[in-house]
């Protein structure tokens, strides 16, 4: 490497262009923390957004707590974050289509870009239960990754190993010369990689809040995975909330934020490269934790009150049906798509009966028919799933 030729941006704060033996020119950043330091005064607009944030992150976790089962409606808010991480990078599919998948009631061969998502729901469920035994570490984010990778697109690209060979990005077809942005050469991604890992677990005085916003822009900078690279910088903010007891739950889909604002999320990511707009980047990360924990902590609040009227509901129209009913209630805050089969092996009750306990549902609005047929017929808990469904997304 020729170090002597350095790009000039207006900015070196956050790391410097270089100059490589074949003419194109790759990122190195910077360790952090950033230098010259963050500017944080107490009284400015950056301080005032991190204490919003942790207050809205508080009550976030908070509601989460107050759940019936925090563990049963856990598995959607993590879906939720899965599928809009994975639509950034392109993935089309819908929360229907996933849970459908999951659930085994899509039509006979058809996965799409589902099992994208479920590599990402399974991925992160992984990591939290690692996250028991080992620290959050390079090792652990290799893990991660693999169960990212499995099976899908980019499964072929050394799926849960750091990259041996340059990568770049830029729109399809591009070469390193016409790249967007270049990082770092393989052996400088190791080196940048060892400095992160003691970043987060360094016991200093920045708070955690600006740490994982810091180590986040870090990560997509690094790009040390040949494929992945963003579903993988999400799920390490997820891991590290959850890993500082932040969050007990992986309950913040910041992914949304991310999504309705991808343009802008990008930019500011490059704006860290070549300016060092640091503190600019974290207000825009601060304002999207701060906006999303308190969509959350309303989507809980509302699960909490529709299960409330529905189950007083079965307890008033289902009569001798009311206990079973219950239990079909709870299933479907897991498994919002359901058939008579499943309804009759879940109960072990016949056919007929489990057919019955189905009408029932559909009578009282509980439950919606999706596919028009008399035969095999799928039911959906449309109440629940709307309550995460956004523009962000096409539900069917």
């Amino acid at each position: 490497m020729d170090t002597s030729e350095v790009n000039n941006p207006k900015s070196t704060r956050a790391g410097v262009y270089v100059r490589q033996p074949t003419g194109y020119r790759a990122y190195i950043p910077k360790p952090l923390p950033p230098h010259p330091a963050l500017s944080i005064p107490p009284s400015s607009e950056l301080q005032k957004l991190l204490s919003e944030s942790d207050r809205a992150l508080g009550r976030l976790d908070g509601s989460i707590q107050t759940l019936p089962n925090p563990d049963l409606f856990m598995s959607m808010y993590v879906r939720k974050e899965a599928l809009l991480s994975s639509q950034i990078e392109g993935t089309q599919a819908s929360l229907s289509d996933v849970i459908r998948v999951e659930a085994n009631l899509s039509d006979a061969g058809y996965r799409g870009d589902a099992d994208e998502v479920i590599n990402y729901v399974t991925a992160m469920n992984y990591g939290l239960e690692r996250l028991k035994t080992i620290p959050l570490s390079l090792r652990l984010i290799r893990e991660i990754h693999e169960k990212l990778m499995k099976g899908v697109r980019g499964g072929k690209m050394q799926p849960g190993e750091f990259r041996r060979s340059q990568n770049w990005i830029g729109p399809q077809g591009c070469t390193l010369a016409d790249a967007f942005f270049v990082p770092p050469p393989q052996e400088e991604a190791v080196k940048a990689l060892g400095d992160l890992e003691i970043f987060l677990h360094e016991n200093d005085s920045v708070p955690p809040l600006i740490k994982i916003g810091l180590a986040h822009a870090q990560f997509e900078t690094i790009h040390p995975f040949l494929d992945g690279n963003g579903r993988m910088g999400r799920l390490l903010i997820t891991f590290f909330l959850c890993n500082k007891d932040i969050l007990q739950k992986p309950v913040l889909y910041l992914s949304y934020y991310f999504r309705k604002r991808q343009d802008e999320y990008y930019n500011r990511l490059q704006r860290v490269r070549d300016f060092g707009e640091w503190e600019e980047w974290l207000r825009f990360f601060l304002t999207g934790v701060t906006s999303v924990a308190k969509q959350a902590t309303e989507t809980a609040k509302r699960i909490v009150s529709l299960r409330e009227d529905h189950r007083r509901l079965i307890i008033e129209r289902f009569g001798n049906s009311s206990g079973n009913a219950m239990r079909v209630l709870e299933h479907m805050y897991e498994r919002p798509y359901l058939t008579v089969n499943t309804v009759k092996e879940m109960l072990g009750i016949s056919f007929p009966n489990a057919s019955k306990l189905i009408d029932k549902f559909v009578n009282a609005a509980l439950l919606v028919e999706i596919t028009g047929r008399s035969r095999n017929r799928i039911f959906r808990y449309s109440s629940y799933m709307d309550l995460f469904s956004n523009l962000t997304d096409d539900e069917g």
